[in-house]
């Protein structure tokens, strides 16, 4: 297909679709094919100062409206993602593979429930009551939006990652320009055409482009605020730009989840929910569950069990309703996932997988690697894809030491029958999110963020809400 026959996607600004103003562009390639279907902006400076004046422009308006306003914007938007969810799903799926039936059952829900819930949460802002706190002054704290907030989305879950990021945002007050990946525009231009049918021009903007893109959004001293779902590399970046002209910074980083699995756990149910855990979304996932650590008297147990499921998960084309997860996201993650399995040491053993699935498309099978050591590279650092590592501890002190002994901090998860071990190792896991005796499920009420280099600030529930807030104190004589 010639660059002329591929679908053009647009820039969304100021309430219209525009190409890059130098006419950039770079091809949108399908990972479950290899392929491009379509080309996207390779937005500039220019395209970059038009979003942020839009941006600036409508927010006191926005910022204005009263909070129930402001929810029955945010509902519109939930009903339309409703009603066009086939749309959205066709174009995620282009995006990134994923197979249909999957992307229809496990994203659109959440995605419409999570812009409900905020429009919900604009309308409860929760703070200290107003009181006398000095004789003759009366204090009342009022919460603001923060003005222009610039968001940069991840590929692994562009449309779900992007709701995150806008809707507590538009729902606070503030006025948003969002970048999607260069790999993964195509659902967030449709987004984009159904969020901006409903709200005023300029409230929701959507800039397409590279690393060199998100830089200039960050670095631009129009945004109050920039939030970024990515790298820690890619999280240091933003943070170090951001503090040249203090902008306040939201991060969710890389994760590398410890899944500590005691003698007393139900083995079978462990495998099974570990392993669809770790390879959902073929294990592009800052939560999922790949790095098992297994007490030694159920180690050989446990990896005979989870070995066994990885030889009958399917990967494949998006059609293909038996597959559990589909591509690896790009042509680089490929390489850095079977670099992870190229380079294991010696003393590793790959017990199932490690290995590319057919010459078409960025498929990686279900593996399952085990004998590693705490520092090993495999366990030090996020794969990003469909394998999970299992470690051998023999106590609980030694399982919280294996289990923290990483840079990340994002999510963790405890799999024992004991109620009393399960509690202390919920306190002593140093990460953001802990479940027990399951892993990965996320509700809107609750937040998800994380600790150390997995970044800082919370996305979904009243906390991450209020992220997109600022605090002002009033005070008041009595005296009139």
């Amino acid at each position: 297909m010639t660059t002329s026959e591929l679908r053009r996607l647009r820039n969304y600004i100021d309430g219209e679709f525009r190409d890059a103003a130098d006419g950039r562009t770079t091809d949108v390639v399908n990972p479950a094919t290899g392929e491009a279907y379509a080309t996207a902006p390779l937005s500039g400076q220019a395209d970059v100062d038009a979003a942020m004046a839009a941006a600036e422009a409508a927010f006191p308006a926005w910022r204005d409206l009263t909070p129930g306003e402001r929810q029955k914007y945010l509902l519109k938007i939930a009903d339309a993602f409703e009603e066009r969810a086939e749309e959205l799903i066709a174009a995620e799926v282009e995006n990134t593979g994923k197979p249909i039936g999957l992307t229809r059952s496990e994203e659109i829900p959440p995605m419409v429930d999570q812009i409900r819930f905020f429009a919900g949460a604009a309308r409860m802002l929760e703070g200290r009551s107003a009181g006398e706190y000095m004789e003759g002054l009366t204090s009342i704290i009022r919460r603001e939006p923060i003005g222009v907030c610039a968001q940069v989305a991840p590929w692994n879950y562009p449309m779900m990652m992007a709701v995150w990021k806008f809707a507590p945002a538009l729902a606070a007050g503030n006025t948003v320009v969002l970048k999607p990946s260069d790999t993964t525009p195509a659902s967030t231009a449709l987004m984009a055409d159904i969020i901006g049918s409903i709200v005023p021009k300029g409230v929701f903007n959507v800039v397409c482009g590279d690393r060199d893109t998100g830089r200039a959004m960050v670095e631009h001293p129009t945004p109050a605020m920039a939030s970024i779902t990515g790298s820690v590399r890619a999280g240091m970046s933003v943070a170090e730009s951001a503090s040249k002209d203090l902008k306040r910074v939201h991060l969710e980083l890389g994760g590398k989840a410890p899944v500590v699995v005691f003698g007393d756990a139900d083995i079978a149910k462990a495998a099974e929910g570990i392993a669809e855990a770790g390879y959902f979304n073929a294990g592009q996932d800052c939560t999922a569950a790949t790095r098992v650590l297994v007490h030694e008297s159920v180690h050989d147990e446990f990896v005979s069990a989870l070995a066994k499921i990885a030889a009958e998960t399917r990967t494949g084309q998006p059609d293909d309703e038996d597959v559990l997860y589909g591509p690896l996201n790009n042509p680089n993650q490929l390489k850095q996932v079977s670099g992870f399995i190229e380079r294991l040491p010696a003393h590793a053993k790959v017990e199932a997988g490690g290995h590319r699935v057919g010459d078409k498309g960025y498929f990686y099978a279900a593996t399952v690697v085990s004998g590693l050591k705490q520092d090993d590279e495999i366990i030090q650092n996020e794969v990003f894809g469909p394998v999970i590592t299992v470690q051998s501890f023999t106590d609980e002190e030694q399982a919280v030491a294996y289990a923290n002994g990483v840079d990340y901090a994002l999510a963790s998860s405890v799999w024992t029958k004991d109620h009393g071990r399960a509690m202390r190792m919920s306190k002593a896991l140093d990460f953001g999110c802990v479940w027990i005796n399951t892993h990965i499920p996320l509700v809107a009420e609750m937040p998800h963020g994380g600790f150390k280099k997995s970044g800082y600030g919370k996305d979904l529930s009243g906390y991450g809400f209020e992220d997109y807030t600022r605090i002002k104190h009033v005070m008041t004589s009595l005296d009139g």
